[in-house]
């Protein structure tokens, strides 16, 4: 007797299924086909990975996307092994669709992304009502683990970074430390919790409207501030963890993301402020002494290409993290204890954050304003 296994997309077209020995520990196979990500994987069996082509609508030589930098053809049956060897329902299948072509939109730069040797990662941030229909962990622990959706639509991604796009670490990828969020990083925002008008409204779409963000990012940086209660408090702290050299953004420019827990975000909102409101302090007040990023020219006089023209470039000059208060991508997320926030500097100018809509269609517009965003 043998059983089927099907080969994930590094495979030529003909192979997609092939016979291995009754018995074959599948995992072990997989991981000898070089298919993982370092973990386990799911064997796609037939009746699994034919779930996940219907739930993408049928048509399994559907080229969705090409995924660089090896620019190989995402089909929805290539798409469908890897949600199922990733661990995904069926039902995550729009997500991950969603954001994969966010992902390969030509303003993100995915082949940038993925050849960096920066530590970058494509983060996702789900927002609408399919949130809590695939069961989406928006509160405690976001950014942990414990929450099946958040874990396999995440890895799903990145298993198609590799057997697909081929950014195998040493490879194509050259990314010098990496960071865990390589494995996974995809998040719900709290909208339950948060006293702001969601993000996808913020930028136009309906509530009603489910939406996918996608931007480069580095791991999260925690901002801690359990004594203030007003806005400019909270903010402050974040401004600092925001005003450092070190991180891409600061040499960069670029866009950035702040993810406010819900005790912050509710402490900020009872005094009567918006998202347009954060988003404007945080870029006012967080700024960096050019001196500092160019070591005061001890090794040579330093010009920087990488920020804006506009920006000053005396010594002592105050520049913005990043170029306005739009670049500043914000976000309530996390549980209902605790007063942290998170700072999430992206990869720099080089990548722009991408939202699409899970059914495709853009902002419809109308005469809905919510928290001082208006639908356009």
């Amino acid at each position: 007797m043998a059983q089927t296994a099907i080969a994930a997309s590094r495979m030529p077209d003909t192979d997609a299924g092939r016979q291995v020995p009754s018995g074959t520990d599948l995992v072990e196979w997989y991981y000898a086909q070089g298919f993982s990500d370092g973990l386990p994987v799911v064997p796609p069996t037939p009746a699994k990975v034919a779930a996940c082509i219907e739930a993408l609508g049928g048509e399994p030589g559907l080229v969705e996307c090409r995924v660089p930098p090896r620019w190989g053809n995402l089909t929805r049956e290539v798409l469908a092994i890897n949600m199922v060897m990733a661990g995904c329902l069926p039902d995550y299948a729009p997500v991950v669709r969603a954001a994969l072509l966010a992902l390969t939109d030509a303003a993100f730069n995915l082949n940038g992304v993925q050849a960096t040797t920066h530590m970058a990662s494509p983060l996702l941030v789900v927002n609408g009502p399919i949130r809590q229909a695939i069961g989406m962990n928006a509160g405690c622990n976001v950014f942990g683990s414990g929450n099946r959706a958040n874990a396999t639509i995440g890895r799903a991604i990145r298993l198609i970074l590799l057997n697909v796009g081929g950014g195998w670490p040493g490879d194509l990828d050259k990314s010098t430390l990496g960071h865990p969020g390589k494995y996974t990083y995809c998040i719900a925002e709290n909208e339950e919790a948060s006293p702001l008008a969601p993000y996808h409204v913020e930028k136009g779409f309906k509530a009603e409207d489910s939406t996918v963000f996608v931007i480069a990012a580095e791991p999260p940086h925690s901002v801690t501030n359990h004594v203030a209660n007003d806005p400019e408090g909270i903010l402050d702290s974040i401004c600092s963890a925001m005003s450092t050299i070190a991180h891409n953004n600061a040499v960069s420019s670029g866009h950035c993301a702040v993810v406010l827990g819900p005790e912050h975000a509710q402490t900020i909102a009872r005094h009567g402020w918006k998202r347009h409101d954060i988003r404007s302090y945080l870029w006012t007040y967080a700024r960096i002494r050019f001196g500092d990023i160019a070591f005061d020219h001890r090794y040579g006089k330093i010009y920087n290409r990488n920020l804006p023209a506009w920006y000053k470039r005396d010594l002592e000059a105050q520049i913005p993290v990043v170029p306005s208060a739009d670049n500043i991508h914000l976000f309530v997320a996390g549980g209902d204890a605790g007063r942290f926030s998170a700072f999430i500097p992206g990869w720099g100018h080089m990548t722009s954050p991408v939202l699409r809509a899970i059914d495709g269609q853009g902002p419809v517009g109308g005469a809905d304003c919510v928290d001082g965003a208006c639908a356009v």
